[in-house]
């Protein structure tokens, strides 16, 4: 008797199901009024640097006779040519103010806010928190509000009306100040400086050989608020400057309007100039942009 054995089948794999997929958030009302707010924000930007943008290729009549977001016959060319001639060529001068002031108060006006502002966190000195708590106050204080005491010093010395009346406020900057000890305080390690006393340097040389350096992303960032700022300041050389020559744009474009009034033809020219007195900051921005990254050296200590 012969015993046939059946072969086994093998049981048949499982199939793994697929997983349930998540079901999907509805954006809330909260998301929808942030993102409502965002797109309010930046039109409320780029709105009006349009509208500058397609101004400045129109010329009077196509001011009045076209749509605000749409170019005219391309008068662009002739609108910088009447801008450049006006006045002898007053306004490539007024240019060149605002690149002195401003230059100057950004790179001076940093390099003073990155050392007080170094002296603030690396050293000790009787009432340093006081005089740190006056700078502070000075933050508080709108730059319009000292306007007026800053003119009387000026004119009881005789500087006002020349160039040291608007070059030597942009020096301070209570602000930079404080950015700057925020700035010392994230990227200089005491531990070097401390390596460096060992080694025989002083408090001036470690400062320009090792802290300046390590807070130059900081220094840069408060040079461009210096510019942007110094660029954009109206009120302080509207007090203290009564010489065209010595006008900056921002007050130079100011006078064209005001004769706008009665001469119609110098319209194109103010949005014009206010166009192209954009183009500085631009470039300003474009090419210090790659030093706002971080330092490589920011709580790096061996």
């Amino acid at each position: 008797m012969s015993i046939v054995l059946e072969p086994q089948t093998a049981a048949p794999a499982r199939v793994p199901r697929p997983a349930p997929r998540p079901a999907k958030r509805r954006p809330s009302a909260s998301s929808f009024s942030v993102n409502g707010l965002l797109i309010v924000g930046c039109a409320y930007m780029v709105l009006p640097l349009l509208w500058l943008v397609f101004a400045s290729t129109k010329n009077l009549q196509d001011l009045y006779a076209t749509s605000a977001l749409s170019f005219g016959d391309f008068s662009l060319g002739e609108n910088i040519r009447q801008v450049f001639a006006e006045g002898g060529g007053v306004f490539g001068l007024w240019m060149l103010n605002s690149v002195l002031y401003a230059g100057f108060g950004a790179v001076f006006g940093a390099l003073v806010s990155v050392a007080a502002g170094y002296a603030f966190d690396k050293f000790s000195f009787p009432g340093k928190e006081k005089w740190y708590s006056f700078v502070l106050l000075g933050v508080l204080v709108p730059n319009t509000a000292t306007v007026l005491p800053l003119y009387l010093l000026a004119s009881n010395i005789g500087m006002t009306n020349t160039v040291w009346s608007v070059l030597i406020p942009a020096l301070t900057n209570p602000f930079g100040v404080y950015l700057a000890r925020v700035y010392s305080q994230a990227y200089v390690p005491g531990e070097t400086l401390e390596a460096a006393r060992v080694d025989g340097a002083g408090p001036i040389r470690s400062f320009v050989s090792l802290g300046l350096p390590m807070i130059m992303p900081g220094f840069v960032t408060i040079a461009l608020f210096q510019f942007v700022g110094i660029w954009n300041n109206f009120m302080l050389p509207l007090v203290m400057l009564s010489n065209e020559k010595l006008f900056p744009v921002s007050l130079g474009i100011f006078s064209w309007s005001s004769q706008a009034y009665a001469f119609p033809h110098f319209y194109p020219m103010v949005i014009t100039g206010s166009m192209l007195s954009i183009l500085p900051l631009l470039a300003a921005f474009i090419l210090l942009q790659r030093f706002w990254k971080s330092g490589l050296t920011a709580g790096s200590v061996k």
